[in-house]
């Protein structure tokens, strides 16, 4: 149940076990105000996978659900656009991929049509209608949990490339990353970065409807949020000049807004850190009037803010994603309280394989806690966190693996003893039909 990168993932990881599997997808007869596409696994916030360097632990989650034959990263590697050392996407041609590899595998069957009460036992079902689960099924899932958690989320503005002053944007990546020109760039002295973030104060925002309090997640804050924190948390945070001077002046600027391509062609981009919840005409008016380069900028998408649902999953699920409640149904995706597109996959991976498991008549059989698809798994059973913690959605950190015994000097040391303890220990975890694979192919 659901066709985003959790459903794909695990829809095909089952598939390529030789398990009939059937997706179910409310698109296009319904959908979210978030989502724009027919196909399956959109992405609907930013289109980065983020780093691809595996010194970072997402980058490692990357390496792993490569070896594991993961649908959505050889999506991912075939649809992407120069970004640094992140790997970005065309959204569209990504979401193009895994839909026309899952639609012809035979053993897949996709049904469109939304779901609206969840699936009675005996037959084995994953839920994994993600952060906007349409409100009949949330419900009844907050019933199952004992309560109903969720954030906020927010989404970047898109603007179309023709309409970028390019005689005051500039081609440069962070310390020449990638082809070290993969991105556009907007300089702002510091007069312009204080009138921007004075107007950012000041601007009209969308006030939240049908919510308890304004939560939200603190690795995709609302660019006015964070510049309520601090006059200077923008220059610091996503506006960071750092590594990113002017060639034309050889100077560094008081402040920068990024711009990353969203297509490989180059005809639209995403300003980088910029989700808001400011009202549309405010992003207009603010957006072209104070940012250097924008001041004709035609808007592909203006940026929104959405709701995000999760289950309180150390709580309410096996360790194996089932449900306590009704052992029949696994969660994936962030509805369990991951964040991120990669840790979804991941999770849809993790409920595949407890299936297999499950239909196999054997115990499930956790990844190795060192390793990053581990490290998701121990935030989802709480094994990673203190007692008493508040469980909220998290991306993959190293903060979530198991120390690293002995002692390693500098962070740079501390990373590549995480990497190579990881590289060891999920070798004996990948399935001898998966080694040697092509991923998806």
């Amino acid at each position: 149940m659901g066709g985003g990168l959790a459903g794909s993932e695990a829809a095909w990881r089952l598939a390529r076990a030789g398990v009939p599997v059937e997706l179910v997808e409310m698109k296009p007869g319904r959908r979210s105000p978030a989502h724009v596409l027919d196909g399956l696994a959109e992405l609907v916030c930013s289109n980065s996978l983020r780093s691809d360097n595996p010194q970072n632990a997402v980058g490692l989650l990357h390496e792993e659900l490569r070896r594991l034959g993961s649908l959505v990263l050889a999506a991912a590697d075939e649809a992407r656009v120069p970004a640094g050392d992140a790997l970005a996407v065309d959204r569209r041609r990504f979401s193009e991929i895994v839909t026309e590899r899952l639609e012809a595998h035979p053993l897949v069957r996709l049904v469109r049509q939304e779901v609206t009460a969840l699936p009675e036992p005996p037959g084995l079902a994953v839920l994994a209608t993600g952060p906007l689960t349409g409100d009949a099924l949330a419900a009844e899932l907050a019933a199952l949990a004992g309560g109903r958690l969720h954030f906020y989320d927010a989404l970047a503005p898109i603007v179309a490339a023709e309409s970028i002053d390019r005689t005051i944007a500039y081609a440069r990546s962070r310390y020449g990353k990638g082809n070290g020109d993969d991105y556009l760039n907007l300089p702002l002295d510091e007069a312009q970065y204080r009138a921007f973030v004075g107007a950012l104060l000041e601007g009209e925002k969308v006030a939240p409807h049908g919510f308890e309090e304004p939560r939200y997640f603190e690795g995709c804050l609302p660019i006015e949020v964070m510049a309520e924190r601090g006059p200077e948390v923008l220059a610091h945070g996503p506006m960071k000049p750092v590594g990113l001077e002017d060639p034309r002046t050889g100077r560094r600027p008081h402040a920068v807004v990024q711009l990353r391509r969203e297509d490989v062609a180059g005809t639209a981009w995403n300003l980088v850190g910029f989700q808001t919840r400011l009202t549309w005409p405010e992003q207009r008016r603010i957006f072209r009037t104070l940012l250097p380069g924008l001041a004709g900028a035609e808007f592909v998408r203006l940026g929104q803010i959405h709701r995000n649902t999760f289950v309180e999953a150390p709580r309410v699920l096996a360790p194996d994603l089932s449900f306590r409640a009704r052992p029949h149904l696994f969660l994936a995706g962030q509805i369990t309280g991951v964040e991120g597109y990669v840790e979804s996959a991941a999770c849809g991976h993790l409920a595949a394989r407890a299936i297999l498991d499950r239909l196999r008549g054997r115990p499930f059989r956790p990844p190795p806690s060192s390793t990053a698809m581990g490290a998701l798994h121990r935030h989802l059973t709480g094994e990673a966190h203190p007692p008493g913690y508040d469980y909220q959605p998290t991306n993959v950190v190293f903060a979530l693996f198991p120390p690293v015994p002995g002692r390693h000097l500098g962070k740079a040391a501390r990373k590549e003893a995480y990497l190579a303890r990881a590289r060891r220990e999920i070798e004996p975890w990948i399935e001898p039909e998966t080694q040697g694979r092509a991923a998806a192919r």
